[in-house]
């Protein structure tokens, strides 16, 4: 790489390192084969760019694909034209996401909150565990959480809910309408990419009627995946576990798969 090219990279790697520095989800796209191996341009997610591939077509294509990549939270190579034309393979571009690690928080300091908690940093969630009762919302119980905290969810939602995005998820397991109906109402008023509430379809049908009672619309609650998880016959909290990570990133992915919520009868055979 010349001395030029490191010299006009230099702008880019100073934003990169402060976003870094920063906790800011950044995307930076290299170009790795073609002409201009070594141009470089960061991209943030309010569509920002700083630094420069050669062209400005380039530029504006690649910086719209960044962007898919950083919601996302993708890392990978892609082909265009000299001028950014798809289906050509003049240029090959190298496009890297850094975000935030995703986060999950677990409303309910109960027997399958553990479970979950676990399968959660598998695929590499920061957890937190929030319950209202001190007794059980301890670090002792569980061990795997990054946090756990004693408080209500509603005001706890209110201290986090700004930071929680599409890549976050919600996971609401208290079977109890005092806890539970604030902890939807306060999810719903996030961005968040997943809320799904544990309990039977008779405890949910309960639900239904205090979050009505507390203004949710039925189109809110269409975001609600309750019961929450995939239907595969799970029975045991670790299997559970497994049912809701995998609602999780059906919902993330797009991908149709037979959730509990969508459809009839008893939850276990």
């Amino acid at each position: 790489m010349s001395g030029r090219a490191d010299s006009s990279a230099t702008p880019v790697y100073d934003a990169l390192d402060v976003a870094l520095r920063a906790d800011e989800p950044v995307a930076l796209a290299s170009v790795i084969g073609g002409k201009g191996i070594g141009a470089k341009l960061l991209v943030r997610p309010s569509g920002e760019t700083i630094g420069s591939l050669g062209d400005p077509d380039l530029d504006r294509v690649v910086a719209r694909d960044a962007l898919g990549e950083l919601e996302a939270g993708l890392t990978g190579t892609r082909h265009y034209g000299k001028h950014g034309e798809a289906r050509e393979r003049d240029v090959e571009v190298f496009i890297e996401s850094f975000v935030r690690q995703p986060h999950m928080v677990i409303f309910g300091a109960v027997d399958f909150t553990a479970s979950l908690g676990r399968a959660a940093k598998l695929l590499g969630y920061r957890v937190t565990v929030c319950d209202a009762r001190e007794v059980f919302a301890t670090p002792q119980r569980f061990p795997m959480a990054d946090e756990v905290v004693c408080d209500w969810p509603d005001r706890y939602l209110v201290r986090v809910g700004p930071s929680l995005g599409p890549r976050d998820a919600v996971c609401v397991l208290t079977h109890d309408t005092k806890f539970d109906v604030p902890a939807i109402v306060g999810a719903l008023a996030t961005d968040v990419g997943y809320l799904g509430a544990m309990g039977s379809r008779a405890t949910h049908g309960k639900r239904v009627i205090r979050l009505h009672e507390a203004g949710v619309t039925d189109e809110e609650l269409t975001r609600v995946m309750a019961p929450i998880g995939l239907d595969i016959g799970a029975r045991t909290p670790e299997e559970t576990a497994v049912s809701i990570c995998a609602e999780i990133i059906a919902n993330r992915t797009g991908r149709a798969a037979p959730s509990l919520r969508d459809t009839d009868g008893p939850l276990h055979a």
